[in-house]
């Protein structure tokens, strides 16, 4: 596709993603790489400009991550962030030295050249800066144009060259003009244009779908989430009855949940949807099993023979259609671009198993999922289903703890129904990350009249997040606190307790299983 690309190298910063978001923010399309892209590939993606992300090595060490050096002949701005200004420092000539006098948090930062990066900007403002390094020799041709009290060289440039460097954080909220400092440099300095949107987007990629599949045909799983929701409408508007969608109901799901989603797909957008009612497969798979993991493993093992089953009626099929983001793809592979010592695998990234023999088509491998959302809008999709709360792919099997029978499973869509309502009913869905119920293996005491009871107890989990990388639980109103728990016991026959989970991740994770 023709577009206007800012390329990140990364080398390992928790903010590389962020720096990505950044970039789109201004409708300019951006790509991470790993620090160690050979240049002839980061050619290839012929950027406008580079950007080197920080991170969490040092330049004074002997095995520093380094990038080619061939970067500096490409002939497009380099802007270097943190650890990325020290290595182009290192690598042009110029000294970088560790200190003891770190120079975390909030800093004030006086400009010292207001020209180019810091066009318009005022003399001196609040950033975010987190380093133990300093550079303490300037490289060849390159000048101060910013200090802090402690850091006297806190941002470099070499106009000529075109080449930048920041000490601090520009990406990060905490850094009161880091986003015009980023505008700066994709329009000032790298000369792009406002052209990366949402709906430039639909349209290359469904051109894009239709000369990849050409006539032959896509099948997709199908889940209801957002994700696969939009995959599966941008391949309907590119191939129409071509794509068939399957959908497996595997026993579970929330209350009501695979009524909705034939309502809405095959009734509103008329997906060519097939509907695989599996729910007893499952259970008899699950009977008896308490292990987390094993359950993962038994849910996954028959999805994917449920799919092929379902795929291999499927005539003249060539590609399997799948909802995998750009996070996805970055997790997958470390920023040393080494497999061994990725951040995590996904299922849905690096292909399928060898006895499938579809090619992958992903349209929206590109998009985190904030502009996932967006897709979805301007398709049509209804708000339940684009602002709808992540949902786990074991569904509630992971959310009732120990033995997964059919009446826990009644049992805990009626409770999550109730939660459900009232945090929408308190105007908090769309604000609150994640918001359900845990079932959990005891039984409480209780009174019923004068008779004591043994009844079952949940636990509420209501986390905020941005990205659910990091979590913190959600401080929700005590009134509405109150109200969920009595609408539970008083409502759902076989509870007399609800619990409030008040950890965070890490050290928690948001799911309990």
């Amino acid at each position: 596709m023709n577009r206007q690309t800012i390329v990140i190298l990364d080398f390992g910063s928790q903010y590389t993603q962020l720096i990505a978001r950044r970039v789109r923010e201004n409708k300019v399309f951006s790509r991470i790489v790993p620090f160690n892209t050979p240049l002839k590939e980061i050619a290839a993606l012929n950027p406008k400009g580079l950007i080197l992300s920080g991170g969490p090595a040092s330049v004074t060490d002997k095995k520093s991550p380094c990038p080619d050096k061939g970067i500096f002949k490409l002939g497009v701005p380099i802007l270097g962030i943190c650890y990325g200004m020290q290595v182009v420092t290192e690598m042009l000539g110029g000294k970088v030295k560790h200190t003891k006098d770190r120079e975390f948090g909030k800093v004030e930062l006086f400009i010292d050249d207001n020209r180019d990066l810091f066009s318009h900007i005022p003399g001196n403002f609040t950033c975010w800066s987190s380093h133990g390094d300093l550079v303490t020799k300037l490289a060849p041709g390159f000048k101060v144009s910013a200090h802090t009290l402690n850091t006297p060289i806190a941002a470099v440039v070499h106009h000529q060259k075109k080449i930048y460097g920041v000490q601090f954080h520009p990406e990060v909220t905490h850094t009161e003009k880091g986003n015009q400092i980023i505008g700066n440099f994709l329009f000032k300095i790298c000369g792009c244009l406002s052209r990366w949107t949402m709906q430039s987007f639909i349209k290359e990629t469904i051109e894009n779908i239709k000369k990849t599949v050409g006539k032959d045909k896509v099948v997709l799983g199908l889940s209801g989430g957002v994700d696969s929701s939009v995959a599966a409408l941008l391949l309907h508007r590119a191939i129409g009855k071509n794509v068939r969608c399957i959908f497996v109901n595997n026993a579970l799901l929330r209350k009501g949940e695979p009524e909705q989603i034939l309502k809405i797909f095959r009734n509103t957008f008329h997906l060519n949807l097939d509907y695989a009612e599996r729910s007893k497969k499952f259970l008899v798979r699950l009977k008896g099993v308490t292990d987390p993991e094993e359950k993962r493993k038994i849910i996954g093992d028959e999805f994917v023979k449920t799919f092929e089953e379902e795929a291999d009626k499927v005539k003249g099929v060539k590609f399997l259609g799948q909802g995998t983001l750009y996070p996805d793809v970055i997790e997958s592979i470390s920023p040393t671009g080494a497999p061994s010592s990725r951040i995590k695998s996904h299922h849905n990234v690096g292909g399928l198993p060898a006895h499938m023999r579809l090619k992958l088509i992903e349209p929206l491998r590109d998009l985190f999922k904030d502009e996932v959302r967006l897709i979805g809008k301007e398709l049509g999709l209804p708000e339940s289903i684009i602002h709808r709360q992540p949902f786990p792919g074991p569904g509630l099997a992971i959310r009732i703890i120990g033995e997964v029978t059919p009446e826990r499973l009644d049992l805990l869509r009626e409770v999550d129904q109730r939660v459900i309502e009232e945090i929408t009913n308190a105007n908090l869905y769309e604000q609150v990350w994640q918001s359900f119920a845990i079932l959990l293996p005891i039984k409480s005491v209780g009174v019923m009249g004068d008779e004591r009871t043994y009844e079952n107890v949940v636990s509420l989990r209501c986390v905020t997040s941005v990205d659910g990388m990091t979590a913190d639980w959600a401080k929700l109103p005590y009134e509405l606190l109150e109200k969920i728990s009595n609408r539970i016991i008083n409502e759902v026959k076989g509870v007399n307790r609800v619990v409030y989970d008040i950890s965070s991740k890490p050290p928690a994770t948001i799911e309990w299983e």
